[in-house]
């Protein structure tokens, strides 16, 4: 006799709710996160007065962007205070890595934080996080968190007083013997109301294709992340200090995802890393990092077997799998680039034409104080051989003004490049200055008010640009990936910004030519999800899917389009 059991008395699965912050590669780790939690029987909610406990999952690649996640973190515990005190909150992702030492003394409201190499015992963090927070209800109250403008001051604060590290002054910043062999565990077991902190020092993390993941992106779009780390010097970035030296997925494992992820209905599939172009570079034997500059890198790859794996050896195979389906390129390096790659992606015709290559600048001085490796010459020669070996390719790119030591002929220098190059799609940075960086303790820092006013120029110029590009458009015939329904008043201010493709789009003054009617919004092969155009289509069309459309007008940034 098989006896049933009372579902009424049986316990309820835990509650999480998780936000995430920041780029789509933090994105990726908060679907692995969600997806270990789920197999773990865990139910995930939306709603935080539901959920035992919540993830703030962060972002620290700049100030503003740690500024965000600070505010998120306060509001979240102040949520807890008001609503559900049993709460446990657990803070993840970039800003653990960045002050893992720092942030139990700084937050210790927060129950747990953990590093990215922890994303797949989230679970069990998750168990802790919540028995610690039962121990500090029951103990006498802690002390309270600074506030967070208090808090955001201590960090820059403890930033600054780390100092360089001691390789930072090296030919290659992140070729050095020492970077990426300093494991350490950070795991603090001090009194019950201190936050449990874990976190490794230097992230050696990747995931593979039978990780659990669920994906947050629409059904007919997803991020494949292909590597991590990064092991470019570059002065003004903190990255490889928060994420690692640069590893890189087998490419049986990526193309195993992809073909899963294609089966599963994905139209387009999003390529991702910190460093797109050097996939493959560190599974050569005996590899060396010291290869980040064009010279170097060009000759690492002419030294490789001929059936290395490369970013191009990748490309053929997800090209060669079976289905409908757009690959797209995000977050190439302009030295990494060969003849192989501008070949490999003019032959394989569900690459998407679009390659995604952060620039910083033009003028060889800023280049040289960015530690970019590439000359201004050597960029425009590659986008002449990008331009020339793929037909019909968009370019988008970045550039970061009022760098310490620009002057107003460097910034020249630079508007006259972008008025000349003509990039399709185009992101501004205001120089953010990161403690902890080499350009951070720079002398001939620029104000805020001269970078702000640097960047309003600089998207004045691409503005320009932009017109003539999408005016270009009219009367042609597009491919595009419809995304779904959006009424024309939602889209009326439509600024698009992110923490890695800075400013897109300043306030676009010609939306009245939508009317206001309702749109589908759909994305062409030019298109970025969340970052760069859309195409609103005046008619029905089946969302999720590839549709022929004409392009019939256009505002300043995006176009207009009726089914063909």
């Amino acid at each position: 006799m098989t006896v049933k059991k009372n579902s009424a008395t049986a316990p309820r699965p835990r509650r999480v709710g998780l936000i995430s912050l920041g780029c789509a590669k933090n994105l990726v780790d908060a679907e692995i996160m969600l997806g270990s939690l789920l197999k773990g029987g865990v139910e995930i909610v939306n709603d935080p007065a539901q959920a035992d406990a919540v993830i703030v999952n962060t972002c620290s690649f700049i100030d503003s962007a740690q500024e965000e996640s600070v505010d998120t973190i306060f509001e979240s515990t102040e949520f807890r205070s008001q609503t559900r005190p049993g709460q446990a909150v657990i803070v993840s992702g970039c800003m653990p890595q960045r002050f893992r030492e720092e942030l139990p003394k700084l937050m210790p409201e927060v129950d747990v934080f953990m590093g990215i190499d922890q994303v797949e015992q989230v679970g069990q963090l998750v168990e802790q996080a919540i028995a610690s927070r039962q121990t500090k209800l029951q103990a006498a109250p802690a002390e309270r968190a600074p506030s967070k403008k208090a808090l955001q001051a201590k960090l820059d604060e403890l930033e600054k007083a780390k100092g360089q590290h001691s390789h930072d002054h090296e030919e290659s910043l992140r070729g050095s013997a020492k970077f990426g062999k300093t494991k350490q565990v950070i795991a603090l077991t001090a009194t019950p109301s201190a936050p449990l902190v874990d976190v490794t020092s230097r992230p050696l993390y990747i995931p593979q294709f039978e990780t659990p993941r669920f994906r947050l992106t629409p059904k007919h779009f997803a991020y494949l992340k292909i590597a991590e780390g990064c092991n470019h010097p570059c002065s003004f970035c903190i990255i490889p200090r928060m994420r690692g030296s640069h590893r890189s997925r087998t490419q049986a494992d990526v193309v195993a995802e992809a073909r899963a992820l294609i089966k599963d209905g994905v139209k387009e599939i999003n390529l991702i890393s910190q460093d797109s172009t050097y996939y493959g570079l560190d599974l050569r034997p005996n590899h060396s990092r010291a290869i980040a500059s064009p010279e170097k890198f060009a000759a690492a790859t002419k030294a490789l077997a001929a059936d290395a794996t490369t970013l191009s050896s990748l490309l053929r195979e997800l090209n060669a799998l079976k289905g409908d389906f757009w690959i797209r390129l995000l977050y190439t390096h302009p030295a990494h680039w060969t003849d192989e790659l501008i070949a490999t992606i003019a032959a394989c015709k569900k690459v998407a034409r679009y390659v995604d290559m952060p620039l910083q600048h033009i003028h060889d001085d800023l280049l040289i104080r960015m530690r970019r490796e590439t000359s201004g010459q050597y960029i425009r020669d590659l986008i002449a051989k990008i331009r020339a070996g793929i037909p019909g390719i968009a370019l988008r790119t970045t550039f970061i003004v009022g760098f310490p030591g620009e002057t107003d002929a460097h910034f020249r220098t630079l508007l006259d490049f972008i008025a000349e190059t003509k990039f399709e799609r185009l992101g501004v940075f205001a120089y953010s200055q990161e403690d902890g960086t080499v350009a951070g303790k720079m002398a001939d820092q620029l104000t805020s008010k001269q970078r702000q006013k640097r960047r309003e120029k600089a998207m004045a110029a691409q503005h320009k640009v932009a017109v003539a590009v999408a005016e270009s458009f009219m009367g042609r015939t597009l491919k595009v990936l419809v995304e779904g329904e959006a009424k024309a008043k939602d889209l009326e201010k439509a600024n698009v910004s992110s923490w890695e493709h800075g400013l897109i789009r300043g306030d676009e003054t010609h939306t009245s030519k939508l009317g206001t009617r309702t749109y589908l919004v759909a994305r062409g092969e030019a298109d970025a999800p969340d970052i760069d155009g859309r195409v609103y289509i005046r008619g029905k069309l089946p969302v999720g899917q590839f549709a022929q459309v004409k392009i019939v007008g256009h505002t300043d940034y995006d176009l207009i389009a009726e089914p063909a």
